[in-house]
């Protein structure tokens, strides 16, 4: 059996949720489990999360480069093997900082063979007409594999111990390996350029500026997720433990929402013009994200209906985003252009958790106010780069024309 058109998007998608299950592993367990046993400051916490971040960023020029040159689905199977093995190999290895940072830069590097590769697969065998809505499915259960991944690490902590996190979710990328294995084989066109010559996709002002766009939205979104359920640990105990709702529970809703909002936000980009739509919902988000900051010691209620509106604003360009710098590229640059998006985007989610955690260690630590206070000013900060990138980008592309 081979897989076409809504067969494919279908068994793509859950090859995705497969393939993330690993994906927060550490920051869900990092705050109860990891940071006391091993000592760890906020900001080493911070940096020890980014190095999956980190490692993605190294490897994902050369690897989503090259499936404009070979088919994407090798690929896919051997960084989705490799992303599995990793994560496995947090649970049974690591031991301290410089042990878990290095496996989990392993973990992100098997990433970079797995999410922009899938995407590619995905592209490279689409008709035409129905890529914007496949990409933003693509891209939209990506927040739904995160939020299991959240869900099925804390809950295996919590009951078996944190090393039973890695070892399930480590098997999550089994799903995207039988996946690939039902793709049918496609032929790129060969290329004379070198493999890392970059250079058209960032003549490419239009292309650029949803890239730089979408490396201020992951810096924001890879925050929140990175600190979410040390975030949530912090209001329970500012609130005697009444927090409405448990770090396990409001770690997967708040990832979970995004996947409805990265569709819907889409549809409005449809709608009502990507470029205004994107701006639209970054500036919601800092808006947000200064609410929360300012709120950071309120009682639980106020703040609980905040983060889950932040949780939602903050996804809702990603669909936006990643089809507009797809569909902007040219096709026979496409997996360099989705290398330069990854490079940009992951580059900046590992200065987003790390940043965090170096906010809360000056405002007095992951107990403090002010030191949430600091945290979400910064992730708000964050976010308002978008819009900017996308303004530079399109007067570039307006004064090119004139």
């Amino acid at each position: 059996m081979r897989l076409h058109g809504r067969g494919l998007t279908v068994a793509m998608c859950l090859g995705q949720i497969g393939n993330l299950l690993p994906h927060v592993a550490v920051p869900a367990v990092m705050a109860e489990h990891l940071m006391p046993a091993w000592r760890l400051t906020a900001s080493e916490a911070g940096l020890m999360a980014s190095a999956f971040a980190i490692g993605y960023m190294l490897a994902v020029p050369v690897l989503a480069t090259l499936t404009d040159r070979i088919d994407a689905r090798p690929i896919l199977i051997v960084g989705s093997s490799l992303s599995g093995l990793a994560t496995l190999a947090f649970g049974l290895l690591a031991a301290g900082l410089a042990s878990a940072a290095l496996i989990w830069g392993l973990a992100g590097v098997g990433f970079a063979g797995a999410y922009m590769p899938g995407l590619k697969a995905l592209t490279d065998r689409l008709q035409t007409g129905h890529a914007s809505r496949s990409i933003t499915l693509y891209t939209a259960t990506y927040s739904l594999g995160v939020g299991l991944s959240f869900l099925v690490a804390q809950l295996a902590a919590a009951r078996c111990g944190w090393r039973m996190a890695f070892y399930l979710t480590g098997l999550g990328p089994l799903a995207m390996i039988a996946a690939a294995l039902l793709l049918d084989p496609v032929h790129p066109k060969a290329h004379a350029r070198a493999l890392l010559d970059l250079m058209p996709v960032v003549r490419n002002r239009s292309a650029l500026g949803y890239v730089l766009g979408y490396g201020a939205h992951c810096f924001e979104l890879y925050a929140l997720r990175t600190w979410i359920v040390a975030f949530w640990g912090y209001v329970a105990a500012h609130n005697g433990g009444d927090a409405l709702l448990d770090p396990i529970s409001i770690s997967f809703l708040v990832t979970v929402l995004a996947m409805p909002s990265s569709i819907l936000g889409n549809e409005a980009a449809i709608r009502f013009g990507r470029h205004r739509a994107i701006v639209c919902f970054m500036a919601l988000s800092a808006v947000l994200a200064a609410g929360i900051a300012l709120t950071a010691g309120a009682r639980p209620a106020p703040l609980l209906l905040l983060t889950v509106a932040y949780a939602a604003a903050i996804p809702a360009d990603s669909g936006a985003l990643t089809s507009g710098m797809s569909l902007s590229a040219q096709p026979e640059y496409r997996g360099a252009t989705m290398a330069l998006h990854s490079t940009v985007g992951f580059g900046l989610s590992a200065v987003g958790g790390w940043s965090v955690g170096a906010a809360l260690d000056v405002g007095g630590g992951i107990g403090s106010a002010a030191g949430w206070l600091a945290a979400f000013l910064i992730m708000g900060a964050g976010g308002v780069c978008g819009p900017l990138a996308l303004y530079w980008s399109r007067r570039r592309v307006l004064l090119q024309r004139v």
